[in-house]
Protein backbone atom coordinates (compact mmCIF):
# COMPACT_ATOMS: atom_id res chain seq x y z
CA UNK A 1 0.00 0.00 0.00
CA UNK A 2 2.50 2.21 0.58
CA UNK A 3 4.48 1.91 -2.32
CA UNK A 4 1.27 2.64 -4.39
CA UNK A 5 0.77 5.84 -2.44
CA UNK A 6 4.83 6.63 -3.34
CA UNK A 7 4.40 6.12 -6.94
CA UNK A 8 1.48 7.97 -7.29
CA UNK A 9 3.15 10.75 -5.70
CA UNK A 10 6.12 10.44 -7.79
CA UNK A 11 3.73 10.14 -11.57
CA UNK A 12 1.72 13.14 -9.68
CA UNK A 13 5.05 14.98 -9.27
CA UNK A 14 6.36 14.49 -12.72
CA UNK A 15 3.18 15.42 -14.81
CA UNK A 16 3.22 18.50 -13.39
CA UNK A 17 6.31 19.20 -13.29
CA UNK A 18 6.43 18.81 -17.38
CA UNK A 19 2.62 19.74 -17.87
CA UNK A 20 2.80 23.62 -17.84
CA UNK A 21 5.98 23.77 -20.00
CA UNK A 22 4.07 21.12 -22.73
CA UNK A 23 1.12 23.32 -22.23
CA UNK A 24 3.54 26.30 -22.70
CA UNK A 25 4.54 25.34 -25.87
CA UNK A 26 1.45 24.49 -27.27
CA UNK A 27 0.07 27.92 -26.75
CA UNK A 28 2.48 29.55 -28.63
CA UNK A 29 0.89 30.37 -32.02
CA UNK A 30 2.19 32.17 -34.80
CA UNK A 31 1.30 35.89 -35.57
CA UNK A 32 -1.96 36.20 -37.52
CA UNK A 33 -1.32 38.18 -40.69
CA UNK A 34 -4.62 37.89 -42.46
CA UNK A 35 -5.29 41.89 -42.35
CA UNK A 36 -1.54 42.22 -43.64
CA UNK A 37 -2.20 39.69 -46.34
CA UNK A 38 -5.96 41.61 -47.71
CA UNK A 39 -4.11 45.19 -47.21
CA UNK A 40 -1.31 43.54 -49.55
CA UNK A 41 -3.79 42.25 -51.86
CA UNK A 42 -5.78 45.65 -52.20
CA UNK A 43 -3.07 47.51 -52.38
CA UNK A 44 -1.27 45.67 -55.35
CA UNK A 45 -4.70 45.67 -57.25
CA UNK A 46 -4.95 49.42 -57.06
CA UNK A 47 -1.40 50.15 -57.78
CA UNK A 48 -0.95 47.66 -60.57
CA UNK A 49 2.03 45.92 -58.93
CA UNK A 50 1.87 41.95 -59.23
CA UNK A 51 -0.95 40.53 -57.98
CA UNK A 52 0.27 36.75 -57.53
CA UNK A 53 2.26 37.40 -54.27
CA UNK A 54 4.27 40.06 -52.47
CA UNK A 55 7.03 39.92 -49.39
CA UNK A 56 6.17 40.37 -45.75
CA UNK A 57 9.39 40.84 -43.59
CA UNK A 58 8.04 40.99 -39.90
CA UNK A 59 11.26 42.44 -37.81
CA UNK A 60 9.43 41.32 -34.50
CA UNK A 61 10.15 37.69 -34.74
CA UNK A 62 13.53 36.51 -33.34
CA UNK A 63 15.94 37.19 -35.93
CA UNK A 64 17.20 33.42 -35.75
CA UNK A 65 13.83 32.31 -36.88
CA UNK A 66 12.14 32.43 -40.65
CA UNK A 67 10.42 35.88 -40.84
CA UNK A 68 10.61 37.02 -44.47
CA UNK A 69 7.30 35.45 -46.36
CA UNK A 70 6.94 35.06 -49.49
CA UNK A 71 2.87 35.15 -49.80
CA UNK A 72 1.12 33.53 -52.87
CA UNK A 73 -2.11 35.43 -53.45
CA UNK A 74 -3.63 32.44 -55.19
CA UNK A 75 -3.30 29.86 -52.58
CA UNK A 76 -3.76 32.21 -50.06
CA UNK A 77 -0.70 30.41 -48.08
CA UNK A 78 2.85 31.42 -47.60
CA UNK A 79 4.73 29.56 -50.27
CA UNK A 80 8.25 30.29 -49.03
CA UNK A 81 9.63 31.80 -45.81
CA UNK A 82 13.57 32.42 -44.67
CA UNK A 83 15.93 34.53 -42.31
CA UNK A 84 16.63 38.27 -42.90
CA UNK A 85 18.74 40.60 -41.48
CA UNK A 86 17.93 43.60 -39.31
CA UNK A 87 19.61 47.05 -39.20
CA UNK A 88 22.41 47.39 -36.23
CA UNK A 89 21.14 51.10 -35.32
CA UNK A 90 23.78 52.07 -33.84
CA UNK A 91 25.04 55.29 -35.14
CA UNK A 92 24.74 57.93 -33.09
CA UNK A 93 23.15 56.55 -30.38
CA UNK A 94 24.03 53.16 -28.03
CA UNK A 95 21.60 50.31 -28.78
CA UNK A 96 22.35 47.71 -26.44
CA UNK A 97 19.20 45.61 -27.57
CA UNK A 98 20.02 45.17 -31.19
CA UNK A 99 20.51 41.61 -31.70
CA UNK A 100 17.23 40.99 -29.74
CA UNK A 101 14.65 44.24 -31.41
CA UNK A 102 14.75 45.87 -34.40
CA UNK A 103 14.89 49.37 -33.79
CA UNK A 104 13.69 52.14 -36.70
CA UNK A 105 14.40 55.38 -38.11
CA UNK A 106 14.57 56.82 -41.89
CA UNK A 107 17.21 58.91 -41.39
CA UNK A 108 20.56 58.60 -43.36
CA UNK A 109 23.35 56.83 -41.95
CA UNK A 110 20.93 55.77 -39.17
CA UNK A 111 21.91 51.71 -40.03
CA UNK A 112 18.29 51.26 -38.66
CA UNK A 113 15.67 49.49 -40.98
CA UNK A 114 12.65 51.26 -41.98
CA UNK A 115 9.24 49.80 -41.84
CA UNK A 116 6.64 50.36 -44.66
CA UNK A 117 5.81 49.47 -48.32
CA UNK A 118 8.56 49.74 -50.37
CA UNK A 119 8.49 49.05 -54.10
CA UNK A 120 10.74 46.80 -55.25
CA UNK A 121 12.69 48.05 -58.15
CA UNK A 122 15.61 47.55 -60.52
CA UNK A 123 18.27 44.63 -60.65
CA UNK A 124 21.37 45.63 -60.16
CA UNK A 125 24.72 44.22 -59.36
CA UNK A 126 26.11 43.92 -55.54
CA UNK A 127 29.42 43.31 -54.02
CA UNK A 128 27.51 41.16 -51.78
CA UNK A 129 26.30 37.34 -51.53
CA UNK A 130 25.65 36.13 -55.14
CA UNK A 131 26.27 39.96 -56.22
CA UNK A 132 22.87 40.82 -57.34
CA UNK A 133 20.67 43.31 -55.39
CA UNK A 134 17.30 45.14 -55.78
CA UNK A 135 16.74 48.82 -55.02
CA UNK A 136 13.96 49.55 -52.72
CA UNK A 137 11.94 52.56 -53.07
CA UNK A 138 9.96 53.67 -50.03
CA UNK A 139 6.28 54.39 -50.40
CA UNK A 140 6.02 55.47 -47.13
CA UNK A 141 6.87 58.52 -44.81
CA UNK A 142 8.63 55.92 -42.61
CA UNK A 143 10.72 54.34 -45.43
CA UNK A 144 10.86 57.64 -48.18
CA UNK A 145 14.96 57.59 -47.95
CA UNK A 146 15.49 54.20 -48.98
CA UNK A 147 17.01 54.92 -52.39
CA UNK A 148 19.02 57.60 -51.03
CA UNK A 149 20.13 55.68 -47.44
CA UNK A 150 20.97 52.41 -50.20
CA UNK A 151 18.75 50.05 -48.54
CA UNK A 152 18.42 47.10 -50.84
CA UNK A 153 17.46 43.40 -51.00
CA UNK A 154 20.47 41.71 -51.56
CA UNK A 155 22.09 38.56 -50.22
CA UNK A 156 24.98 38.11 -47.87
CA UNK A 157 27.29 34.73 -46.98
CA UNK A 158 26.77 35.21 -43.52
CA UNK A 159 23.00 34.55 -43.60
CA UNK A 160 22.25 31.24 -42.89
CA UNK A 161 19.45 28.97 -45.45
CA UNK A 162 17.62 27.67 -41.85
CA UNK A 163 16.73 28.62 -38.95
CA UNK A 164 19.62 29.41 -36.28
CA UNK A 165 17.52 30.61 -32.76
CA UNK A 166 18.48 31.17 -29.67
CA UNK A 167 21.25 31.94 -32.34
CA UNK A 168 20.72 35.50 -33.63
CA UNK A 169 21.26 36.61 -37.65
CA UNK A 170 24.12 39.20 -38.54
CA UNK A 171 22.96 42.77 -38.47
CA UNK A 172 22.93 44.83 -41.59
CA UNK A 173 22.94 48.60 -42.37
CA UNK A 174 19.27 48.92 -42.39
CA UNK A 175 19.27 46.42 -45.39
CA UNK A 176 17.00 43.61 -45.23
CA UNK A 177 19.76 40.66 -46.16
CA UNK A 178 19.19 36.93 -46.73
CA UNK A 179 20.87 34.12 -47.57
CA UNK A 180 22.21 33.44 -51.03
CA UNK A 181 20.03 30.31 -51.67
CA UNK A 182 17.01 32.22 -50.92
CA UNK A 183 18.26 35.31 -52.68
CA UNK A 184 18.48 32.97 -56.10
CA UNK A 185 14.73 31.52 -55.47
CA UNK A 186 13.93 35.89 -55.15
CA UNK A 187 15.70 36.66 -57.44
CA UNK A 188 14.25 33.43 -60.00
CA UNK A 189 10.79 35.00 -58.67
CA UNK A 190 11.64 38.85 -59.76
CA UNK A 191 13.16 38.49 -63.25
CA UNK A 192 9.62 36.52 -64.58
CA UNK A 193 7.31 39.52 -63.44
CA UNK A 194 6.54 42.48 -65.45
CA UNK A 195 4.87 43.74 -62.73
CA UNK A 196 6.33 45.49 -59.62
CA UNK A 197 6.36 43.31 -56.69
CA UNK A 198 5.39 44.59 -53.28
CA UNK A 199 7.75 44.20 -50.26
CA UNK A 200 6.42 44.88 -46.69
CA UNK A 201 8.61 45.23 -43.75
CA UNK A 202 5.84 45.18 -40.54
CA UNK A 203 6.91 44.85 -36.70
Amino acid sequence: MIQRIFLFVALHFISCSEGPATSTEKNIKKRDYASFHKEAKAFCKKEKFNEDYYFLIDLSVHSGKNRFYIYDFKTDKISDENLVTHGSCDVGQTNETKWEKAKFSNKDNSHCSSQGKYKIGKRDSSTWGIKIKYWLHGLDATNSNAVSRVIVLHSWTAVSNTEIAPRYAPLSWGCPAVSDDFMKLLDKKLQKTDKPVLLWIID
